[in-house]
């Protein structure tokens, strides 16, 4: 006679194996998920505690953001981005080129200057004027690996090919030496006929100016009061929105809108220095390459 034994329903062990790997498929999908989080949270970039603080003035608004530090660029103190106008589009970038690459852009220039001229908007020709007094000379494109290297960080910057800028120009205004306000954008034919309209200006400042020598804007939209450096400013500098050199610093303005027309509050010029040297550096950027 067989003997009784506990009686054991077959789908207990199947329903258990099934919890377990129910639990087990669990834990490790929480544990890549707790993994994901972690490495999300330590991807998001920290402020800088010394960088400037956002602010919004009137129509103006004055944004500041830290700029990642490269190690192949030497010398450059802490760098950030301050968007000083909407019309026209413009921005500065603190501290873009380094003190060693503002004297080799001048060393570099010095031995070939030449007074400076304006475009004959008849002939698209170069001519003398009165207009402008300065002294400059233009470096070739990918001159050496310093220029080089402007220019790839200047197309970085702007998001727009380094093919598409002329070579840099390097300026020298001595004291009462000035630019009257002009457009960089062209109201002939002829010059646009290499690269099209120009588009952008990177305007880098290769000294400081003791007194004077600011670029106006004298077009611009806004409270061009809100700048935080009025009451540093010439009278000049004090007749639109205006930037006050400072060795390092670079100006990104457009001469379009976004929808590709002529922005006529691109509108500036060079105030005269009143004392100290002014020395700048000029990259013009076309809206399709510019053959050299």
């Amino acid at each position: 006679m067989a003997s009784k034994g506990r009686f054991y329903p077959r789908g207990s062990s199947r329903k258990s194996s099934s919890s377990t790997l129910l639990f087990s498929v669990l834990a490790i999908c929480s544990f890549f998920v707790l993994i994901l989080l972690a490495y999300v949270t330590l991807s998001i970039p920290k402020t800088s505690s010394d960088s400037p603080k956002a602010h919004e003035v009137n129509s103006i608004l004055h944004h500041t953001s830290t700029v990642e530090r490269r190690e192949d660029i030497e010398e450059r103190a802490d760098q950030w981005v301050e968007v000083i106008s909407w019309e026209p589009r413009a921005v500065i970038y603190h501290n873009f080129l380094s003190p060693d690459e503002c004297n080799h852009l001048i060393n570099l220039a010095t031995p070939h200057m030449e007074k400076s001229t304006v475009v004959d908007n008849e002939t698209g020709k170069s001519k003398d004027s009165r207009v402008r007094t300065s002294s400059g000379t233009f470096l070739a494109r990918g001159l050496d690996e310093t220029v080089t290297a402007i220019e790839k960080r200047i197309a970085d910057f702007t998001f727009l090919p380094l093919e598409n800028g002329e070579g840099l120009q390097v300026l020298h205004y001595e004291v009462g030496q000035k630019y009257e306000p002009h457009y960089d954008y062209f109201l002939d034919q002829f010059n646009a006929k290499n690269g099209g309209q120009r588009m952008a200006t990177v305007l880098m400042y290769l000294s400081d100016v003791e007194e004077g020598g600011e670029t106006v804007f004298p077009a611009a939209k806004g409270n061009i009061s809100a700048v935080s450096w009025w009451n540093e400013l010439s009278e000049c500098g004090k007749e639109g929105l205006s930037v006050k050199p400072k060795m390092g610093d670079a100006l990104l303005f457009w001469s379009m809108r976004p929808d590709a027309s002529l922005d006529s509050s691109s509108l500036h010029g060079g105030c005269p220095v009143i004392k100290g040297n002014k020395w700048s550096s000029t990259k013009w950027i076309h809206v399709e390459e510019y053959m050299v």
